[in-house]
């Protein structure tokens, strides 16, 4: 069974974008800086077993409130 280089590197190119947006996704609701939690996600996305932990550490955390309710309460 033959591998496509080309195939390969693309499939792992729309597995990272996959997954930064799901980072991105999930860092909106989790984090304060979700641009950075997408990144993170690109990253780790080569690397699958880790972007899969990141994913079980973003599930655990706490929800980030809106603004609001942090000046206020």
């Amino acid at each position: 069974m033959n591998i496509n280089a080309t195939l390969l590197g693309e499939f792992i190119a729309l597995f990272a974008l996959i997954m930064g947006a799901v980072s991105y996704y999930l860092g909106r609701r989790k984090t304060q800086t979700p641009v950075l939690a997408g990144l993170l996600g690109v990253v780790l996305s080569l690397i699958p077993p880790f972007v899969l932990v990141y994913f079980v550490v973003l599930l655990l955390k706490k929800d980030v409130g809106p603004a609001s309710e942090a000046v206020s309460g």
